[in-house]
């Protein structure tokens, strides 16, 4: 039994190894000193543009290094236990097993977070729900399909707000809109986008025929409206030159006109108005950091288009996952054939499988595979 154990625990061992390979601990103590230097300059306090992304930072790394740490006292625990038991000590094998498993669903999940790099997928998610045709049929398996986010953001630890909901004619729900506030929420269920097949014994159905349904999911990152703009001095090229038109002697002979290229953008504000050169380039920043701003409104709201234009219809054409319930239970993701036998654990909310393989392989550049006839049987 024990070398059947320290077998099974090989490629967990191997695992937690690149885990924290990859953290590489020395490294981030390194970055996390640095930005305590940064944290503990009394100016950046005054400045919420240069604060905040600071301590979102410091966050971060003490986070990842709590993770690393969590790994090695897992490690250690369940290399204790494996001392044990070659002591002869064969009562603690069952604390042995639930130490691995737990510490299998740790590092599962610890390497989804470590694939979220997206400029988004750091964001709260916002989940809305359709039924597709089929009426009662269709609004109650999109009301499941809601459940299903609601349970795994409660396995998260994440909040939950239902923003809009229309209840169906008999049973389930027309459509659902609801936000979840958790760190890399969007990077963690951004993968669930598109539709979804049901298929199942209908229980609105008196003759127990069985029936196909649809409904469509689509997640968006809650964007935050305000808009931070920090303008760097390195980044701007100031020009001063001659006002001309009316204005009166010293308007027109001294360089008092002031224009300020942002060279990152490539977005110009000049004002020549005022006699000061002062107060051209005064005025001349207001127009540049409002320009700024509507420049930075504009890729957040081009964001948004990208992920519109990406909604499909609801029919088969578009579908990514299947859960099946008769006449056998899987549930089988048609992008990265991930498949899960416990169907009924997976509306429940145990998506951790189809999330892990969604992002794996988007990390390697991975295309949703096109519906084949064959996988909708």
């Amino acid at each position: 039994m024990l070398n059947d154990l320290e077998f099974a625990y090989s490629p967990v061992r191997e695992k937690v190894r690149d885990l924290r390979e990859y953290l590489d601990s020395s490294r981030l103590k390194k970055e996390l000193a640095v930005i305590e230097e940064k944290i503990a300059d009394p100016a950046v306090w005054a400045d919420a543009a240069r604060s905040q992304p600071l301590m979102r930072e410091r966050k971060r790394l003490e986070s990842q290094l709590a993770d690393d740490a969590e790994l090695a006292r897992r490690g250690e625990d369940i290399d204790a236990y494996f001392d044990l038991m070659r002591e002869g000590e064969a009562s603690v094998e069952p604390d042995l097993k639930r130490e691995i498993d737990s510490l299998v669903a740790f590092s599962e999940a610890l390497e989804s977070r470590t694939m979220l790099s997206e400029e988004n997928d750091s964001l709260n998610a916002i989940i809305t729900v359709h039924p597709g045709a089929g009426g009662t049929e269709s609004q109650d398996w999109a009301e499941m399909l809601m459940r299903m986010y609601l349970r795994w953001a409660e396995r998260q630890g994440f909040k939950t707000e239902i923003n809009e909901l229309q209840d169906g004619d008999e049973a389930g729900i027309k459509s659902a809109t609801f936000t979840i506030t958790g760190d890399f929420a969007f990077g963690l269920i951004a993968g669930e986008t598109g539709v979804h097949r049901l298929v199942r014994i209908s229980p609105f159905d008196q003759a127990k025929r069985r029936h196909t349904s649809f409904a469509s999911v689509f997640v968006s990152p809650e964007i935050d409206d305000s808009i931070v703009i920090d303008i760097k001095p390195d980044d701007l090229r100031i020009d001063t030159y001659r006002s001309g038109g009316k204005g009166g002697q010293h308007v027109n002979t001294t360089d008092s006109a002031v224009r300020i290229t942002h060279l990152p953008t490539g977005i110009v504000a000049g004002c020549q108005n005022e006699r000061s050169q002062h107060k051209n380039k005064e005025r001349a920043m207001k127009m540049l950091r409002s320009r700024l701003y509507e420049y930075e409104l504009d890729k957040k709201k081009a964001v948004s288009r990208k992920l519109e234009d990406s909604k499909l219809e609801i029919n088969f054409g578009s579908q990514i996952r299947s859960y099946v319930l008769q006449p056998y239970r899987i549930a089988k993701d048609l992008r990265t054939r991930v498949e899960v036998g416990d169907v009924d654990r997976v509306l429940d909310g145990e998506l951790e499988p189809f999330i892990r393989g969604y992002l794996k392989m988007r990390r390697e550049g991975g295309v949703p595979a096109a519906v084949a006839d064959d996988d909708l049987g």
